[in-house]
């Protein structure tokens, strides 16, 4: 599994596209790989998620949806990786870039960054298949890497300029 080939299954065809989209988009093309490919895509999703596990990133997602668990921080966190490549290196670079993303999937007219189950898709279909977990493999350590973001609105503004400009809480 090449990294080209990785960003070509995980991400979005369109900006709009909702959650249950993106999640049956990635379900659609994983059903077509053999078991050892989809053993080497959950290796590479799960390095990937890794890599986002900061909570630079994670203050990020508390402006734009009130991110306050670890499952909906893992879930963004999908959504991040559905942006395709480009996107999410400049995003683990730089999280606040994301108040300059033009089109977020919405629910009630509220942003809605969140992908579910996005992380289990390979392993539901490898299990599926030969009745056989997928090897764990983390999506983080204990805690996310870096400092704690503060909630307070000032320090947030401060860190975050873009998203507080676009997120006003």
């Amino acid at each position: 599994m090449t990294e080209t080939d990785f960003w070509a299954l995980v991400t979005r065809v369109q900006p709009d596209q909702s959650s249950d989209e993106i999640a049956q988009q990635l379900r659609d093309k994983l059903q077509v790989l053999d078991d050892e490919s989809l053993k080497a895509f959950d290796k590479v999703f799960g390095q990937q998620l890794r890599r986002s596990y900061l909570w630079s990133i994670w203050g990020a997602a508390y402006i734009i949806a009130g991110c306050d668990s670890d499952y909906a921080f893992t879930e963004f966190r999908c959504f991040l990786l559905s942006l395709g490549p480009q996107w999410y290196d400049k995003i683990v670079a730089n999280p606040d870039i994301l108040g300059e993303l033009d089109q977020w999937p919405l629910v009630d007219d509220y942003a809605y960054p969140f992908v579910e189950d996005y992380d289990l898709i390979a392993g539901q279909i490898y299990e599926d298949r030969t009745g056989q977990e997928l090897p764990f493999v983390p999506s983080g350590q204990h805690t996310p890497v870096g400092k704690k973001f503060s909630t307070k609105p000032k320090i947030m503004r401060q860190t975050y300029p873009l998203l507080s400009a676009r997120f006003p809480f």
